[in-house]
């Protein structure tokens, strides 16, 4: 089962990344297909990379350390970030900065960004020009490196498909 789930990751990153020439060439592609298979391979090996939280990251993890990792992450969603790179510039442990948001937001540092970037795809998409962009191409330039689960995540928040708001 946890061979399993090792092979249809890489397969995954192999087919949507490595397999697509206009994928490999985005930085925001790369990264989550890098945390994609550092995911995967935290699930299926051991490893001691999960701890409790302590009772700094439980106090760290306050409004004020959401309000930096959140302007951290619309101020740079176009570029490679990782929840590390959101815990340096909110100044807390990753720990505390998952915290943070689960306290205050439900959701995950990661969850928050990936809606950051659907608004971000949302607004290229309601602009585009459908003779000359692709909702694929928009997409991949958000880092999703999936089509269907890009337009499903899609649906769900805006209730439309996005080649409805391209074509619309």
């Amino acid at each position: 089962m946890l061979a399993e789930h090792w092979r249809c990751a890489a397969r995954f990153v192999r087919h949507a990344v490595l397999g697509n020439p206009e994928a490999n060439r985005h930085p925001l592609v790369l990264g989550t297909a890098a945390r994609t298979l550092a995911a995967a391979a935290l699930a299926v090996f051991p490893n001691t990379a999960v701890t409790d939280p302590t009772h700094q990251d439980r106090r760290d993890a306050a409004e004020p350390t959401l309000r930096r990792a959140v302007a951290f992450m619309e101020e740079n969603a176009h570029r490679d970030i990782s929840p590390a790179d959101v815990a340096v510039a909110a100044a807390v442990s990753v720990r505390s900065l998952q915290l943070a948001f689960r306290r205050h937001l439900d959701s995950t540092p990661a969850a928050y960004l990936r809606l950051i970037r659907l608004e971000r795809a949302h607004q290229e998409l309601r602009t585009g020009d459908p003779r000359s962009e692709t909702v694929s191409r928009i997409a991949t330039r958000w880092g999703f490196l999936s089509h269907s689960r890009f337009t499903a995540h899609y649906r769900s928040v805006f209730g439309v498909p996005p080649s409805r708001t391209l074509h619309g």
